[in-house]
């Protein structure tokens, strides 16, 4: 990827963040990222297509990094879990805007292939993490799970604090207008200590409880 194609994405995201896509224009990204309006049209074509690249861009480095984190083979499947749970914190909170725009996409897809993207994107990561488990119920470590539901408790735990910052700045009591990286640190030391523990308890085959739906 040239670095001024993915100068426009990351200009994009961040205004997409910020504005949403709706009150965010070509001109504005354009603007924002010292290009003219004839190299985004080169580039991407329209702004739906510019937000379907975005969100490829996004989704294979993610997938480059779960893939990594399968085959290394040095890592035990509780510890493959723990760096799953940091990976993801740190990833979303490092990366709000983009999350912000996927929030909102999930929720109103705005063309088809923007929500095949999205769905694509989401059950490749799965598909990963689904293999670590898997790993761990083969080694005798972990117990059988509904592995989508579990997914959904780590991604959808995360999301509920980041998108709400208000609700979260008085869970952590600091003020709203608290700066980032004191926002982050604070959040990030309760996620990640919240979800390991939740689950190790979950996971844990010494607190297999029977048979379980959905798999």
């Amino acid at each position: 990827m040239s670095d001024k194609r993915e100068h426009i994405l990351i200009t994009a995201e961040r205004l997409f963040g910020e504005k949403g896509f709706d009150g965010t224009s070509v001109r504005d990204i354009a603007q924002n990222a010292g290009v003219n309006l004839a190299m985004i049209s080169y580039y991407f074509g329209s702004k739906e297509k510019l937000l379907e690249a975005m969100i490829a861009f996004r989704s294979e480095y993610v997938h480059g990094i779960l893939e990594e984190l399968n085959k290394d083979q040095s890592l035990t499947p509780w510890d493959k879990m723990d760096r799953l749970v940091d990976f993801y914190v740190d990833r979303i909170l490092n990366n709000l805007p983009f999350h912000s725009i996927m929030h909102q996409e999930a929720m109103a897809f705005r063309t088809e292939e923007i929500k095949n993207r999205i769905i694509a994107m989401k059950m490749r990561n799965l598909d990963q993490i689904s293999k670590i488990i898997a790993d761990g119920q083969q080694k005798k470590l972990f117990r059988q799970v509904d592995v989508q539901m579990t997914v959904g408790t780590l991604i959808g735990t995360i999301s509920s604090y980041t998108q709400s910052r208000s609700y979260s700045c008085n869970i952590l009591a600091i003020r709203e207008d608290a700066d980032d990286d004191l926002f982050r640190a604070k959040l990030s030391k309760r996620l990640k200590a919240h979800l390991k523990h939740l689950l190790r308890a979950h996971l844990d085959i010494r607190n297999d409880t029977g048979p379980v739906g959905g798999n």
